[in-house]
């Protein structure tokens, strides 16, 4: 039954790309669509298909399935049920170093840009599991929780005294730092592929090791398993998959909580189904919020990442009140 519910979740995400592709401020029709791949014309329908929403839908794709797959890691290695790139600083730190190289510092170019966002990735996770682990009883879900907080809130600080210091600068990233995947190109996500793909690739194979790691450390410890690297290579893949993301789409936020959450409550707790359904499921998650902020304020599209947090907010307040255990 799980590997149909795996089949399930593909044909949705791959409709949801196709709709993706055809629905908009100027709808096209599927047979254009069709066409524009095995017989390219160089219409208008053509080229924005093929300029606009194809890298639209499939950066998408790749944002949220990256996005989601990070937060079941952060979840489970931290213990925190909230856990995720965004709640614990990951994406505010990548975003701060972005906007620090464009704005003061003038790099440009994508590969640039995805370098400087897994720095200010790695900088601000390491930082945050630093101050959760200070302490005699070491890492605790609530100190995990109040050191993320706080980072979060220090970056984002940091990002707004940045941004309010040069109104150019303001104008420039207001909406990528909401969150967004209009106006990207191909060549912007295959920059950032490499890193998304090797972050899944060490994401499945931990699944069977994360298993152990959530049944507690000290479980884990006694049944052999090294637990520090087993952590530090989710840490890694956590800092590629939401650096990825953050570069491409800028800081988009609370797909790392719904989807793992969702996820658990039909599959289970084991990581070997939990990870692969997270990346499909993700995907669905965020192409589908694309499609629906194309129409709430038509003829103009709201970013994704306000969608995001529609959906996001009273799941999080959910999530929140079950507590965070000491």
């Amino acid at each position: 039954m799980k590997g149909l519910g795996l089949l399930v979740c593909a044909l949705a995400l791959a409709a949801a790309l196709v709709c993706s592709i055809s629905f908009g401020v100027t709808d096209i029709p599927f047979p254009a669509v069709w066409e524009s791949f095995v017989h390219l014309n160089g219409s208008n329908e053509h080229l924005l298909i093929q300029t606009a929403r194809v890298p639209r839908a499939f950066i998408a794709a790749a944002v949220g399935a990256c996005l989601a797959v990070a937060g079941a890691l952060m979840q489970v290695i931290t213990r925190n049920p909230i856990a995720s790139p965004s709640t614990l600083g990951v994406n505010s730190g990548a975003a701060f170093f972005i906007i620090l190289a464009t704005g003061w510092l003038g790099l440009s170019g994508m590969q640039a840009l995805t370098w400087v966002a897994l720095t200010g990735a790695a900088l601000s996770g390491s930082v945050v599991f630093l101050l959760g682990s200070l302490g005699r009883d070491g890492m605790t879900p609530l100190k995990i929780t109040l050191a993320g907080a706080s980072m979060a809130a220090f970056f984002s600080s940091l990002t707004q005294g940045l941004m309010l210091s040069d109104g150019k600068m303001f104008d420039q990233v207001l909406v990528w730092l909401v969150g967004s995947v209009a106006g990207r190109g191909t060549d912007q996500l295959l920059n950032v592929l490499p890193y998304m793909g090797v972050g899944i690739i060490i994401a499945l194979l931990l699944a069977g090791q994360l298993n152990v790691l959530a049944m507690g450390d000290t479980v884990a410890q006694g049944l052999g398993q090294r637990t520090g690297l087993i952590k530090t290579l989710a840490a890694a893949a956590v800092i590629l998959l939401a650096g990825g993301s953050v570069a491409v789409a800028g800081p988009i936020a609370f797909v790392g909580i719904i989807i793992p959450h969702i996820i658990r409550h039909f599959v289970g707790t084991d990581h070997r189904w939990i990870l692969p359904y997270c990346a499909l499921s993700g995907a669905l998650l965020l192409v589908s919020a694309d499609i629906g902020s194309r129409y709430i304020a038509m003829p103009k599209e709201i970013p994704v990442g306000v969608m995001t947090a529609i959906l996001g907010v009273p799941f999080f307040v959910y999530i929140a009140r079950k507590g965070v255990k000491n």
